[in-house]
């Protein structure tokens, strides 16, 4: 696979100055050297396959707008150097190469020519991107009549008017209505399945577990993790927990099946153990059968006094949806009081409704309804099973739903 994008030792340093005369000197070279600065993204290095996503996530201020800014050629960098096959399409910030006054339509001619576009090919694709905006009599009227929802719109059917070679888009679609996120990732599926590489910045996890092919965490400017996005989004999530509490550690193992086993915590309450086990005979299963009643048993050890614990359960298929979730704070069954050495055994019981496929579980222990607060133990991925149908009608999808079908024929009346 040929690259897309390569990125060489990459940075980009925001000058600072003393006074506004250091500044000043500065402008014209009468600067005894260089200013202090802030570097936003500092050595980066990777590379994009032609049809490749990349996701890259990360807290706030970590980099992420800035390297897509440098690559789009919005930025210029002060270190390093970025190399394109082709046409790079971007939506970074609403309302960016927009004028407020100019109507939906002349802000998608005057966007277009920006992206390279000539006359003749925005004559041909100006139908296209009404269409596809949806926006009707607003089109035509003044960008600052436009909600945040109607300029994203604009801005990504002018963005994909023309499938580009690489795509980029930072966070500009989570402020669209689901109908047009759904609309839009539909677009992006359909130009990747064509050859588009795709640079995703967005923090809804669950589309990057959809979209990508590949997750790159950023941290303060460098690249702290790069790989597939289970193994990435699970190591953020516990590195998030982890700047909530020092205490915290973390550990990451892939499994022979392909699943990355993260686990997080400060080690206070410890899952001993944990089984997936026929409800009727108790019996240890790998397999499920699709309607059949199972338990999870969880065994915890504790190994200090603990004033609250609250389990959680959370069950992904193998593209890492979340299909079913839950935790004793919801069901109202805390634990209060416990005392270091006391062990304490969860069964959770459910027949299980999924549809064929390979699922894993994943299960927490904390103090509350979030992982911020306490974080004892934190196991993504812990146990892999595989459900199968063996005796329930033909079915797709991840649940099994008890739908009955009828009918009714109602005889034509005769003339």
């Amino acid at each position: 696979m040929s690259d897309a994008l390569c990125v060489q030792s990459l940075g980009k340093c925001y000058p600072t100055y003393r006074n506004n005369l250091a500044r000043f000197a500065h402008w014209f070279g009468l600067a005894a050297g260089p200013p202090d600065g802030f570097w936003a993204v500092r050595d980066l290095n990777f590379t994009l396959g032609a049809g490749e996503s990349i996701a890259i996530i990360g807290t706030n201020g970590a980099g992420k707008s800035t390297l897509l800014k440098l690559i789009a050629g919005t930025v210029r960098p002060t270190s390093g150097k970025v190399q394109v096959a082709g046409r790079v399409a971007a939506i970074l910030e609403l309302g960016l190469g927009f004028n407020q006054e100019f109507t939906g339509r002349q802000n998608a001619g005057l966007a277009g020519g920006l992206m390279g576009m000539s006359g003749a090919t925005l004559q041909r694709v100006m139908p296209e991107i009404e269409a596809f905006a949806e926006l009707g009599e607003f089109f035509d009227q003044p960008l600052r009549v436009y909600s945040t929802g109607m300029q994203a719109r604009l801005a990504f059917a002018v963005a994909t008017a023309v499938r580009p070679e690489i795509l980029i888009v930072d966070e500009v679609l989570s402020v669209g209505d689901s109908y047009f996120q759904h609309k839009s990732f539909d677009r992006i599926r359909r130009f990747s399945e064509q050859g588009t590489s795709l640079l995703l910045v967005t923090h809804a996890l669950s589309d990057v577990r959809v979209l990508c092919d590949r997750v790159m965490l950023l941290d303060k400017g460098g690249i702290l993790k790069v790989g597939m996005p289970d193994e990435v989004i699970d190591y953020y999530n516990a590195l998030v927990a982890v700047r909530e509490n020092a205490k915290l550690s973390i550990e990451q193992r892939r499994s022979v099946g392909g699943w990355t086993c993260t686990r997080s915590g400060t080690g206070e309450a410890r899952l001993d153990k944990v089984t997936l086990l026929d409800a009727a005979s108790g019996a240890d299963l790998q397999t499920v059968l699709v309607g059949q009643p199972v338990r999870l048993e969880c065994d915890v050890a504790l190994a200090s006094d603990l004033p609250r614990l609250v389990l959680g359960v959370l069950i992904r298929s193998r593209e890492g949806l979340t299909v079913w979730g839950t935790n004793t704070w919801r069901t109202r069954q805390v634990i209060e009081s416990l005392r270091q050495g006391d062990r304490v055994v969860f069964n959770v019981a459910f027949a299980c409704s999924l549809g064929p496929g390979s699922y894993s579980i994943s299960v927490a222990l904390v103090s509350s309804d979030s992982n911020l607060v306490d974080n004892f133990d934190w196991i993504d991925n812990l146990l892999v099973f595989d459900v199968i149908n063996a005796d329930k009608p033909f079915f797709i999808g991840t649940n099994c739903i008890d739908a009955a079908i009828s009918h009714r024929i109602e005889p034509c009346q005769a003339a």
